[in-house]
Formats: C-alpha cells, structure tokens, sequence
C-alpha cells in the first residue's frame, strides 16, 4: 500500500469544448498555431542557407586539391560574404512577404462541427485563404475515416491536427485527407465526438467497418412474423390437400 501510495500518476485533464461543437458555432485555431508556421519558415530559411554554406565549404576543398588553385582557406575567405549575400537577399525575398502573411492567414482560419441535432444536414465546415478564400462543406454522409497528427512541434506546443478523409479522397490516387482541422488543442476529444456523431448518423446504414445495432425488440417482430407466415403457409397447405381428397 505503501508503494501505491508514494507513486505519481499522469493524468490527463480533458476539457472538451463540446458546447460550442454541439451548437456548430466557430472556433479557431489556437494561437500556438500560428507561431508553429513562423518558426517553420525561419527554420526553412536557415536550412537553405546553412545547405548553400556547407555545399560552398565543401566545393572550396574539391578545388584546393588542384596545386595551381589557391587553398581552400584562402577560396573560403574571398568568397564567403559574396556567397553569404547571394543566399541571403534571394531568400529574404520569399520569408519577409511569408512573416507578414502568416498572421492574416491564420485569422483567416474557422471550423466548424455541425451536429445531428443541428438545423441543417450534419457536416464538418472550414474556412481559409486571404486572397483566393476557400470554403470546404463535408458530409457526414461522405467521412470515410478520421485521423489524428501530432509532429514533434505540434507535440512541443501541445497541438495537434484532424484529418477527414472522404469516398471521393480514398483508394491508390488518394492525394490528401478532404479537409484538416489544424492547430487544435483538445484534438482528440474533438475527433472523439466527431465519430460519437459519426455513428449516430450512419446507424441505419449498414458499413463495411461496422456491425449493425439490432435490438431485441427488432429480433422478436421479425421472430413473430416468420412465424406467422409459417402457420400461414401450413394451412393453405392443408386446404389444398383436403380439396384434393375430396371425390
């Protein structure tokens, strides 16, 4: 007991926002979102420019091995800054207008759930683009599979992403889920009550993946009527031989 007593136990606090879901209202990615897509762009931009940097180091020394070309130190030192500026301007190019996007993008970004409960057909809705806008309307009817994604800086930030794949996305040519829901803090309880909607929508039908609910009352009616047609049956069949025994 005393064992059991001193141990810790993670546990994990799960505040879904299941009212805000139920109603269809929109929600947003969460902030950490938008600082994953800033430090990804300034990473992209060191690692072009650390590969140019390296692969120049390395070119230098290829050189050098000739006796009548200078030494790699001394290819190193004159072109360094003039290597330095050709990679850094270009890209500037593209990371400043991507920094100054980011931003307004992000803003750009709604989701919402719409319920079986709700007023209108049950469907997965989201929003984004600044220029070209795009608006996405999936189904429920159409959700094929749902997933979850979580990379090692959604991990860091403690967010994660929903993938909704459709009939139309599934099979070899699949090029992508139809729609994701990114930068989400509760994704899991989110994709939870996704499926939990999910089900209760498609409980008439009969899927490949799913086993249909029949209840007990369903079994019995279908019981009586077997039954029924059975003693039907019987007596017609009697009839006929009592007609047929008749001189």
């Amino acid at each position: 007991m005393t064992k059991i007593r001193n141990q810790k136990v993670d546990e994990k606090v799960i505040k879904p926002p299941i009212t805000p879901i139920t109603n269809g209202t929109i929600f947003k990615p969460v902030k950490a979102y938008q600082n994953k897509i800033l430090l990804q762009a300034i990473l992209s931009f060191i690692l072009i420019w650390l590969s140019v940097i390296i692969s120049f180091i390395a070119i230098a020394f290829m050189v050098a091995t000739d006796p009548n070309n200078p030494s790699a130190n001394q290819i190193i030192s004159d072109y360094f800054i003039a290597v330095n500026l050709w990679t850094i301007i270009p890209n500037l190019i593209w990371l400043i207008p991507t920094l100054l996007i980011i931003p307004p993008y992000f803003r750009s970004i709604e989701y919402s759930v719409k319920a079986k409960t709700g007023d209108t057909m049950p469907e997965i809705y989201s929003k984004e683009g600044i220029i070209t806008i795009t608006r996405r309307h999936v189904p429920f009817r159409t959700i094929t599979n749902i997933s979850t994604k979580a990379g090692p800086f959604d991990r860091a930030l403690k967010i994660g992403s929903i993938h909704i794949e459709t009939a139309g996305y599934s099979g070899a040519n699949q090029k992508g889920p139809e729609t994701v829901l990114k930068g989400i803090v509760f994704y899991e309880e989110i994709r939870d009550f996704i499926l939990k909607e999910l089900r209760k929508f498609k409980e008439p039908y009969t899927t490949g993946t799913e086993v249909p609910n029949i209840s007990e009352e369903t079994t019995s009616k279908t019981a009586n009527i077997n039954n029924e047609m059975l003693t039907t049956m019987q007596e017609i069949r009697d009839l006929l031989k009592k007609q047929n025994n008749q001189p």
